[in-house]
């Protein structure tokens, strides 16, 4: 298929290596250094949204937030104004649940279908192509577009109607912050008590308190290696998301409020280009430790 993907950062890059390797055309647009290899590889790099979409059949978006995702789409040379008829748009971004709507109505309107797919596994899951995939869309456009999303994902799950993958997906970052937290002050704990963490952490991980958290981000923390990964920026967008949505919603989530506050706290000490392991570095700090 001639596939557009445009959004080619720490998780986009691989999920593009994926689908070129599978045989499919990628038009590419935003190629920089990091990403020239997909070009080598048989990408095309285009100069605007809309040549991604003139050229595509399909065309898929990884992009860091809401007002991202609405520029190119809907912005000077953006996806809309290169869509004919019978086309798709698969937003594997992680966004606002309400723009999506707004977002899959503008393109339903233009004759194609819109998907929104977020996804869950990290740079791990999606070098892999192993990452969780949480799709809101029409069963028949879900059903068009799974075996690419076979390609990067292998946990696929039709969650609703447009805006219920992201719903899905702001749920999940609920549970992977919060878990975030718990690991990085269970082994803060560990160490101020005396014990070693990397041991502690072991011990753990045979026990009911084992998540893949404690396993992946857990070993992080050990190693202090806070190379994204996941940025903690981005991770505290997602956690507005649900604390904006819990305010429209008139429901309390108050440890997903209070895990926002602690990333809110990383982000101004600097650390907000961090993996969100590095969470562990703001709880340090609030217990007396340099750095």
């Amino acid at each position: 298929m001639n596939i557009g993907f445009i959004g080619l950062g720490v998780m986009g890059r691989p999920m593009a290596e994926h689908l070129i390797a599978a045989g499919h055309t990628l038009a590419l647009h935003r190629v920089k250094d990091p990403s020239r290899h997909l070009v080598e590889q048989g990408g095309k790099s285009l100069g605007s949204a809309r040549a991604v979409a003139e050229a595509s059949d399909v065309i898929i978006l990884m992009l860091p937030d809401t007002p991202d995702v609405e520029t190119v789409l809907f912005g000077p040379d953006g996806v809309a104004e290169g869509l004919s008829r019978g086309k798709l748009v698969i937003d594997m971004s992680s966004i606002s649940p309400v723009a999506t709507k707004d977002f899959a109505g503008r393109i339903e309107a233009l004759g194609c279908d819109y998907l929104d797919a977020p996804v869950s596994g990290g740079d791990v899951g999606a070098k892999n192509a192993a990452l969780t995939i949480m799709v809101g869309g029409k069963r028949a456009v879900f059903d068009k577009a799974l075996p690419l999303l076979q390609l990067m994902g292998k946990n696929i799950t039709l969650v609703g109607d447009n805006g219920d993958g992201q719903t899905a997906k702001v749920a999940n970052q609920i549970i992977v912050g919060l878990n975030i937290a718990a690991v990085a002050e269970a082994l803060l704990f560990a160490s101020k008590a005396g014990a070693d963490p990397a041991k502690v952490r072991e011990a753990l991980m045979g026990g009911f308190a084992a998540s893949r958290v404690l396993e992946v981000h857990g070993e992080r923390m050990v190693k202090r290696t806070f190379d994204p990964g996941f940025r903690i920026r981005l991770h505290r967008k997602d956690l507005s998301l649900a604390v904006d949505a819990a305010k429209a919603l008139n429901i309390a989530l108050p440890n997903a409020a209070a895990t926002q506050q602690l990333m809110n706290a990383a982000i101004a000490r600097g650390d907000g280009d961090r993996d969100h392991s590095a969470l562990i570095q703001t709880l340090e700090a609030l217990a007396g430790d340099p750095g």
